[in-house]
Order: C-alpha cells, then structure tokens, then sequence
C-alpha cells in the first residue's frame, strides 16, 4: 500500500524475552516450556501458543507497513491467545494503531501533504471513498508529486479499476522511475499480476517475450 512518508513509531518488543515470566525453578520435573519468541527451539511449545505467535509475527508486519486497520484485526487476535507475554505486547501495539488511525482521519487537511496523509490513513481502514476524495484533492493541488499518483494506483487496485490504476501507476514511473521497483514487490497491485500492461510497464526490459 502506499506508505505515508513517515517513520513509524518502533516496536517495543521483538519477544526475546520470556513470556511466561518463570524462571527454571526445581519444583517440579515437568519445567515451563521455552518461550515462544525462541523459535528453532524444542518442539515443547504449546501448539495453540506458536499459532499465537505467528499471528502476534503477522500483525507487526503489517503494522509497520502502516496498515493499521489490517494491524488491529490481527492483534485482536492475539489477545484470545494463551499467552499472557503475547497478548500485552499485543495490547501496546494495538493502542498505537488505534491512535494512528484516529488523528489523520479527524484532521482538516489543507495542503497536498495533508490530503496524502489523510488519503493513506482512510485507505489503511478501508475507507475507499474518502480515500479517494483526499487523494484527488492532493493531486489537484500537486500534480507532480509522483508518490500520490502511485498511491492513487494502489487505491484503484484495492477497489478494482483496473485502468485507472495503470493510467495512475504509468504517470507514478514517469515522473519517479523508481517506483517501477517498488510496484513489483509491493502486494497492492497482486490485483494486477494477471495483466499484461501491467508486466509490461514493470518490465520493460522483458520487451514484451515473457511468457
């Protein structure tokens, strides 16, 4: 998706540290499993805990891509899971999500910028409309600026118009061709993939041969 061009806020926690919060005490000879974050490990972890796991791990990728709304419904899950370590950590990125998706949507934009800002964050919650309204307006008011053009793309992809997002996408190239690059790999055009403009425009040097 299109990336508001600002630095997201870090994680707090990459799960090195244990989320059962036990030490290896000699109570008992049945001792707690390793923590989940140490993955490669023993399979002694709790199935139900590296399911978990693997949610918590799906929800902070697309909380760092910026896709909040996406971000929220995976760390929801989460908190359902068993463990408590997860499910706090979980928590703190869901609060930040929550507050990201709140300010850019109440706002009153009034330069291209602004208009970006607020088109992104209504595309991350799924709001196509108002998405797009903001995203006109900034183009309007910047024409040249090719990271709205490309967002614009990504949004006609994400609703399914197919030519515009090539006509957008093709005037995005054109005044960065680096965005060539990061259409290839960015997974709002798979809706894309099938077209042959679309090889065609990512893959110029292909010259038209590719099978």
């Amino acid at each position: 998706m299109a990336k508001a061009r600002k630095a997201s806020s870090g994680s707090s926690g990459q799960g090195k540290g244990s989320v059962h919060g036990h030490s290896n005490s000699l109570k008992k000879k049945n001792l707690p499993p390793p923590p989940p974050a140490q993955r490669g490990g023993v399979e002694l972890v709790d199935p139900l805990v590296q399911a978990q796991l693997k949610t918590y791990d799906e929800a902070l990728a697309l909380f760092h891509q910026q896709k909040f709304a996406k971000a929220k419904q995976e760390l929801e899950k989460v908190l359902e899971g068993p463990s408590k370590g997860l499910a706090d950590r979980a928590r703190m990125h869901l609060r930040i999500a929550e507050q990201r998706m709140k300010p850019s949507a109440e706002q009153n934009p009034k330069t291209a910028d602004e208009h970006y800002q607020r088109g992104v964050a209504m595309m991350n919650i799924g709001r196509w409309d108002d998405a797009r309204e903001s995203l006109i307006k900034a183009r309007k008011a910047s024409p040249k600026s090719d990271y709205i053009h490309y967002a614009l793309a990504a949004l006609d992809c994400l609703t399914g118009e197919a030519d515009s997002a090539m006509a957008n996408l093709k005037v995005a190239i054109e005044l960065r061709p680096e965005n060539r690059y990061h259409a290839r790999n960015d997974e709002d055009f798979a809706f894309l993939q099938e077209d042959p403009r679309f090889t065609e425009l990512l893959y110029p040097e292909k010259d038209g041969t590719a099978g």
